[in-house]
């Protein structure tokens, strides 16, 4: 009796969770204006990098190809995800009560999770664009037109909107056991783990959203670069210069976010207690902190009609 009476206190008591509590956050007393400077300086270059060249690809017409427009796709996922982390970051590392109302972790995962999921897709069809450059260029510009272009963009963005907003809803009527995220950013896994009625149905759909905006998306990354490889290899000397220049920069930013993503995924579904805890702490954060960053450097140095026009802009600011 006093067991049943326990168990239906609890199933009360959960489904009155007003906030989490972020628990990975390390005690770093003086040395938390320190961290606080290093991140308030990432996202102001993080900011400053991507509205650049945003802006640098909207002013100039000569830069209005396929290829640039879905580069500003790509700069415009990055302050997005950037804005699901870096405010809330900054209070927290200057907070003593690492806290967050239950609503605003609901919006924050909202945030990442789509932000993840449109960077897998935006890299996806930019390797379709460059397997249409290198492998039937003459064929890029009747197949690249701007009705394509548009739906292309509609795809990177709006199913992953959609399977997020689904997968924040489910977790949103979950009954919660507990309240503690062992992580310095909302996840939906970890909420899923706190639940004390049967998640099975949040953890396929999970795995299915997974599969839809990871899994589909490397798949097409991965036939693509196969086919401008088949292409590389048989063609001339000029065809693969040409390969390697506009593909090396695309290669660099998908390698760098899915090392991110899978120490990310590794560490929500499997036990890390043997990694020291600074790295758990860090690690999650890299390729929200880094990749941000990472595009508009690799793209900015290696593209020299995009590096040109930003020294333009900047001199008739100057």
């Amino acid at each position: 009796m006093f067991a049943l009476q326990t168990k239906l206190r609890m199933k009360i008591n959960s489904t009155h969770v007003l906030y989490f509590t972020l628990s990975a956050f390390l005690d770093t007393d003086m040395l938390s204006y320190f961290f606080f400077l290093i991140v308030l300086c990432l996202y102001v270059l993080i900011i400053g990098s991507n509205v650049l060249l945003i802006a640098v690809i909207c002013v100039n017409r000569s830069l209005h190809e396929p290829m640039f427009l879905f580069l500003c796709s790509l700069f415009v996922n990055e302050l997005y995800g950037s804005l699901g982390l870096f405010p809330f970051l900054l209070v927290q590392i200057l907070s003593d009560v690492h806290i967050i109302p239950a609503p605003l972790c609901l919006l924050q995962i909202f945030f990442l999770y789509t932000y993840g999921s449109v960077e897998f897709a935006n890299l996806a069809v930019m390797s379709y664009d460059r397997y249409v450059a290198i492998c039937r260029p003459l064929l890029y510009n009747s197949l690249m037109t701007a009705r394509r272009i548009a739906f292309l963009i509609s795809i990177i963005w709006l199913p992953p909107l959609f399977c997020v907003g689904f997968t924040v809803y489910l977790s949103s009527s979950l009954h919660l056991c507990g309240n503690i995220i062992n992580k310095v950013y909302c996840d939906n896994h970890s909420i899923i783990k706190l639940a004390c009625n049967d998640p099975t149905a949040n953890n396929i759909y999970e795995l299915i959203m997974a599969f839809l905006t990871v899994c589909v998306p490397v798949s097409v990354i991965l036939y693509t670069y196969l086919r401008i490889l088949q292409v590389c290899f048989s063609g001339s000397k000029q065809t693969r210069q040409k390969a390697v220049s506009t593909c090396t920069p695309h290669l660099a930013s998908i390698i760098n976010f899915s090392f991110g993503v899978s120490f990310e995924i590794l560490q929500s579904r499997f036990n890390m207690n043997t990694v020291p805890g600074l790295l758990r702490t860090i690690f999650p954060l890299y390729y929200l902190t880094c990749q941000p960053l990472f595009n508009p450097v690799l793209y900015g140095l290696n593209m020299s009609r995009i590096r040109s026009m930003c020294k333009k802009l900047l001199l008739r600011k100057i």
